[in-house]
């Protein structure tokens, strides 16, 4: 019998009973939409954090001060206060494939313009770290060398606390108050949007270093370093180089641990995307239960198929039909089943992604090739399930078929 003529007939004997042939379906869609959305949230949520993590800059590389414990009170890196600008120094210049480093001190306090006062982040940097960090100037510019050797009361200022101290006014060149400190304003930073940590970058005011360490806080050590690799390859030996040179510098005998932490961007990565990862493997691995699932339930309605048509499968043997044929037809119909309902699945689950990254403002990414393995799987679990069922229907003996009641 023409392969033509069997997909016919296969397609007849589903629409005969619509409503168990979509049951049927049903294990199979639900696996393919589960599958779909899954992979398309979990691929955005991987997407959105490289791009947090861009947001860094490039081949960044960053130190932090040790924890603290003080009357069983726990704080948390560069709380110790284990850094100073010397290490900085000694980075820059000993350990190879560094090109620029940035050390920082951070403190949050009131700053205010005018009458418009506002809570904010306050770093001390280097004339560097804007370069460092890849971070635009909408206006203005950075302070100077001179300004951190001078400890110059000058800074910049995030998009954030400029629209909340001054509006729509023009920051540049006016001064802001920090702790009752003027500061004179050089430049405006273009918006980066939110750290991984889920802060606002935009919401800062950097100053130098220096002028943080002696005028703001008076500290003489620094929560951490931001170090510039020269490129991706050479930032796991700067990392290792990093270690090695500051367990030297801070005497730190060996079996005991570090009083500082080193990440690169990619362990950032790394540990913001493990957690995301294993909620979307064990989501996609429920999906495939359901896909099994769905399975079992097309060889169950083949088998009961072969039953109620028995006598069909008995009449067509005796006009001339071989067993590969009536085979071909009840594994056609599995097929048939499995597709259709990977094919709905697929479109629902680009809709349930995208309804989700509607309300949950996540991004959403389904590669072309998942799509692809998404639908042969469900293709081939129709094989895999309806093989048994269309076996049995070739396998009857004609006489026995026709006297079935």
């Amino acid at each position: 019998m023409k392969l033509t003529a069997t997909f016919r007939i296969a397609l007849r004997a589903l629409m005969r009973n619509k409503m168990r042939s979509i049951l049927t379906m049903l294990g199979i869609i639900i696996g393919v939409l589960a599958v779909i959305a899954m992979i398309g949230i979990g691929n955005g949520a991987k997407s959105q954090v490289e791009a947090q993590v861009a947001t860094l800059g490039k081949n960044m590389v960053l130190v932090f001060s040790g924890s603290s414990t003080s009357s069983g009170v726990k704080g948390g890196y560069g709380a110790a206060g284990t850094m100073k600008v010397e290490d900085s120094v000694a980075i820059l210049r000993e350990v190879p494939g560094v090109t620029m480093v940035s050390p920082e001190v951070r403190t949050y306090t009131q700053v205010a313009a005018g009458n418009q006062n506002w809570y904010t982040q306050v770093l001390g940097e280097s004339a560097d770290y804007f370069e460092m960090r890849q971070w635009v100037f909408t206006g203005g510019s950075s302070f100077s060398e001179q300004d951190i050797r001078s400890a110059n009361k000058v800074g910049v200022i995030g998009k954030t606390t400029a629209q909340q101290i001054f509006g729509d006014e023009d920051p540049v060149g006016q001064i802001i108050r920090v702790r009752n400190v003027p500061f004179k304003i050089t430049g405006v930073l273009k918006s980066k949007g939110f750290s991984l940590g889920g802060m606002d970058q935009d919401d800062v005011f950097v100053v130098p270093y220096t002028t943080a360490m002696k005028r703001l806080t008076g500290a003489t050590v620094l929560r951490g370093i931001n170090v510039q690799a020269a490129d991706d390859d050479v930032m796991a030996r700067v990392s290792e180089g990093i270690s090695s040179l500051l367990r030297q510098r801070h005497n730190i005998r060996t079996g005991h641990d570090d009083d500082f932490t080193v990440r690169s961007q990619q362990d950032l990565a790394e540990m913001f995307t493990a957690q995301s990862k294993t909620m979307m493997y064990l989501l996609v691995a429920i999906a495939i239960v359901s896909l099994l699932v769905g399975g079992i339930g097309i060889m169950n309605i083949m088998l009961v198929s072969v039953t109620e048509r028995t006598r069909e499968i008995g009449i067509r043997m005796a006009v001339g039909a071989h067993g590969r044929d009536i085979m071909l037809q009840f594994l056609i119909e599995a097929v048939t089943l499995s597709s259709i309902g990977g094919f709905i699945g697929i479109v629902l689950g680009f809709g349930a992604a995208e309804t989700i990254s509607y309300f949950a403002h996540w991004p959403t990414m389904v590669p072309p090739i998942y799509v692809i393995v998404s639908f042969l799987f469900s293709a081939a679990v129709g094989v895999f399930f309806g093989l048994y069922p269309a076996k049995k229907a070739a396998a009857l003996d004609p006489i026995d078929a026709l006297r079935y009641e």
